[in-house]
């Protein structure tokens, strides 16, 4: 069991709770969210609508009109403080996300073999080298955020975002990867893309992703990407 972690429990504003742990992106205070969003989902707690985890905190949103904040954040506490945290990282899904780095998929690539120093090939192999965990769901439905990015990788935003990016581009954000499930602005580099479908309001869930997920890249070619299947496990 990893070690448990000090954090606060307070109102935010009148219909919900926001659960804190020390604000940084750590894969420990990330797993106790993820621990404790996962406790919560499977044994509620009375007037909790819904619960949205991101990398250190847990926002507990509350049915329109309840009203008994205080014995909610007294049971959270209660929950917290028995909380176990599995270092067994393997009972987690692992999804293999199948990604193509070469051509106009990848139109961020060179750039960040410049800035970096590392050539192309080194690039591809140290993205597609380490297992990510995702750390949060944001921005857009279904957008995974993921810890684990090698730090040689780790380059800035651009200054001026794009006012498109393509559906299924993957893509660097400083020390962060993720990539983006729709059509929409953005300012990452993008170093490839994936034919997979990330988010889907008629499926159930309507993300293929959730929090503690285990992903890993796996390199394709260009006539591979429109039929390249995800595989979880």
């Amino acid at each position: 069991m990893r070690q448990q972690l000090s954090a606060q429990i307070e109102p935010f504003g009148d219909t919900a709770v926001l659960i804190r742990w020390q604000q940084i992106i750590d894969p420990i205070v990330n797993a106790q969210v993820c621990a404790l969003a996962a406790d919560l989902g499977e044994h509620p707690l009375a007037g909790v609508l819904e619960l949205v985890p991101s990398y250190s905190s847990l926002a507990v949103l509350l049915e329109p009109g309840f009203a008994a904040a205080d014995e909610l954040i007294a049971r959270l506490r209660e929950r917290l403080d028995q909380l176990e945290v599995s270092d067994d990282e393997s009972a987690r899904r692992l999804i293999t996300v199948p990604v193509c780095y070469g051509g106009p998929e990848a139109s961020d690539l060179r750039e960040v073999s410049e800035r970096t120093g590392l050539a192309l090939e080194e690039v591809i192999a140290r993205h597609t080298a380490p297992e990510y965990r995702v750390a949060m769901l944001g921005f857009l439905p279904g957008f995974p955020y993921l810890m684990g990015l090698d730090p040689r990788l780790s380059v800035a935003r651009k200054l001026t975002p794009r006012v498109w990016v393509p559906a299924g581009s993957v893509a660097i954000g400083g020390s962060q990867t993720g990539i983006y499930p729709c059509e929409s602005p953005g300012g990452w580099q993008i170093i490839g893309r994936t034919a997979a479908v990330l988010f889907d309001a008629r499926s159930r869930p309507p993300a293929l992703f959730c929090p503690g997920d285990r992903v890993r890249f796996r390199p394709i070619s260009a006539k591979e990407l429109p039929l390249a299947k995800v595989q979880i496990q």
